[in-house]
């Protein structure tokens, strides 16, 4: 043979053996086991077989008709080498690696940007890219519409997890529901990979809309199919056209229908004592209660108390009250906060802190729970309720200390009437007005000076809120806020703090006897009768016989007020430097730091 016909014909050849790969590929990936991106490619690569077979019938014809010539047959072949060979290329690298899905999107698209220099490759390269992605696109637009994953054969980027359900969010402390329920693959199509978290989280608002019964419609325009994709990116306005309907859907569901914001001031009401007067009745029935032992507490009959205190105060007028129930927790709020693992680094707090010596009652660790349905649980998760119920036990716990000391100081008063100059009864005096200013400081500064101006902060931003993970991060952000400024995360400040309303508490308790033992009576019955009723200030005005006369003899008395003020200073006062050196990390403390040296000077005066 001529070798120029030799040579020819080795040229032709390649196109042969391309034309056998390919059709061996169709046959392989044409079934649905494959995936749907594998199975539209293999489709599309028939329909061009078809048109090479056309060409090859065509040329034999000619060669029956003694027309073609092997030039003549290298030049009828030239156009469809250089397509031939690409593809030849493209699917030779699936089948070896064995890839469906976005990888094959993937790599269609690289080969496409390589051949740049050829247009018509390109351009061939590109359809066989579009005509492979219209069944992953199919899948992309029943996310993005419908909130749903119809991927049997798991070629979508967006993975399920179906063991997660929704009502694991009340008792799921990392809300993994909401995290992990949906979440990214590996092998994103390098088209979607800028935008596949905005994709994500459009199927994930569509999802919580339809699980609540919401009906979600589809886009009645025809520009809005995601059927194609291209330079026009026309498919990035829809998806982001389906973001917005989503996301501004979802808020308005959970604002409007679930009545979010009323759900988080009723909260707000009970667990950050917004409204106390609720509080003040329940702390009175249940005092007896909330003395008791741990092991020796009745739940039940706590929340029998509780909904009395809420039906006969102005909590009975909120709708909501119903959902706020009780609880004892079983570890002190050191201990809680350490547990509470994602806000506390272990390494910050001394994990050797013992307990106080008075032991934990309930005083120390009730607490009040809320019933949150979905979906605002979505918002109002169990870690967050968790972190409200570790503000309310501080909160609870001062307004105990508070009510204390302000006993204790109605019974300095009912003696007011007795010349006290001179006496311990006048330096006690001095030293439970220290003790009060001290506890209304601290309560002042959580209230109104974190906790108040927080919440309108994060209301603001909850209101201009334009999607609901904006509201998760708004509302998380002021509950993180809120902790470390009430002192929660602050391990050396708060153990000061709470030796402090130690001491005031033991100081209360002692009160009583302190006041009795400093007063001598000559009629012994009627002052008797009088220290019986020493919380009615009135009586013990009008109940004091003129006979009545002070003794200083009594020196453990005096003893004893001397020590209580002695520590009490010594605690005080070692707490101002550390508020001050604190307040330069930490600005917020600059206010509580002006309280309590406030009254360290009072008491040095």
């Amino acid at each position: 043979m001529d070798l120029t016909l030799q040579e020819l014909a080795k040229r032709i050849f390649p196109l042969c053996e391309s034309f056998l790969f390919i059709s061996q590929f169709v046959e392989s990936r044409s079934q649905f086991k494959k995936g749907l991106v594998n199975h539209a490619f293999a489709a599309a690569l028939r329909a061009l077989l078809l048109d090479y077979q056309a060409m090859v019938a065509q040329l034999e014809h000619q060669f029956r008709l003694g027309r073609l010539s092997i030039q003549g047959l290298w030049f009828y072949c030239q156009p469809m080498m250089g397509s031939m060979q690409a593809l030849f290329a493209v699917t030779r690298q699936v089948s070896a690696n064995d890839i469906a899905g976005s990888a094959v999107l993937n790599l269609l698209q690289s080969q496409a940007k390589a051949m740049a220099g050829d247009n018509a490759v390109r351009s061939l390269l590109e359809k066989m890219t579009q005509c492979a992605s219209n069944a992953y696109l199919g899948i992309l637009e029943r996310w993005v519409y419908e909130g749903v994953i119809d991927d049997p054969y798991g070629e979508f980027f967006i993975e399920e997890n179906k063991s997660l359900k929704k009502e694991s969010l009340n008792q799921d402390y990392d809300t993994k529901y909401w995290r992990q329920r949906y979440s990214l693959k590996e092998g994103i199509p390098t088209f979607l990979a800028n935008i596949a978290g905005m994709i994500l989280t459009t199927g994930k608002y569509l999802n919580v809309m339809r699980e609540c019964g919401h009906s979600v419609q589809l886009p009645a325009s025809e520009n809005s199919k995601l059927m194609s994709f291209g330079s026009n990116h026309q498919y990035l306005e829809c998806i982001k056209a389906a973001y917005d309907f989503s996301s501004s859907e979802l808020l308005k569901l959970i604002k409007e229908k679930y009545d979010l914001m009323g759900k988080l001031r009723s909260i707000k009401h009970y667990l950050l004592l917004d409204q106390g007067d609720f509080l003040v009745h329940f702390m009175d029935i249940a005092r007896d209660e909330l003395s008791k032992k741990l092991d020796e507490i009745s739940v039940e009959k706590l929340q029998s108390l509780l909904d009395v205190a809420l039906r006969t105060t102005a909590a009975a007028a909120d709708p909501c009250h119903e959902d706020l129930t009780c609880c004892v927790e079983r570890m002190s709020l050191p201990k809680s906060l350490r547990a509470l693992k994602d806000l506390v680094d272990s390494k910050t707090l001394d994990i050797n802190d013992q307990e106080v010596p008075m032991g934990i009652t309930g005083l120390e660790a009730f607490s009040l729970s809320y019933k949150v349905r979905w979906p605002l649980s979505i918002v109002i998760s169990w870690k967050s309720l968790s972190k409200y119920q570790l503000i309310f036990r501080f909160l609870f716990h001062c307004k105990h200390v508070e009510r204390q000391l302000c006993w204790a100081w109605q019974v300095h008063q009912g003696v007011r009437s007795l010349n006290t100059r001179g006496t311990s009864i006048s330096r006690s005096s001095l030293l439970c007005r220290s003790m009060l200013k001290f506890i209304n400081s601290l309560l002042h500064y959580l209230t109104f000076e974190v906790l108040e101006p927080n919440w309108h902060v994060m209301h603001n931003r909850i209101q201009t809120a334009k999607s609901i993970d904006e509201v998760i991060q708004h509302h998380d952000f002021f509950l993180d806020k809120c902790l470390r400024e009430c002192l929660l995360l602050l391990p050396q400040l708060l153990k000061k703090v709470e030796r402090l309303k130690l001491l005031c508490l033991q100081y209360a308790a002692a009160t009583q006897w302190l006041i009795s033992s400093s007063i001598d009576v000559c009629k012994s019955e009627e002052l008797s009768d009088s220290l019986i009723c020493s919380e009615k200030s009135k009586e013990w005005k009008g109940r004091t016989p003129k006979g009545t006369k002070l003794t200083t003899s009594n020196s453990a008395v005096t003893e004893s007020i001397l020590k209580f003020e002695k520590e009490f200073n010594s605690e005080l006062q070692s707490l101002g430097p550390i508020l001050s050196k604190s307040s330069q990390a930490e600005p917020y403390l600059t206010h509580l730091a002006q309280w309590i040296l406030g009254i360290e000077m009072t008491n040095r005066f």
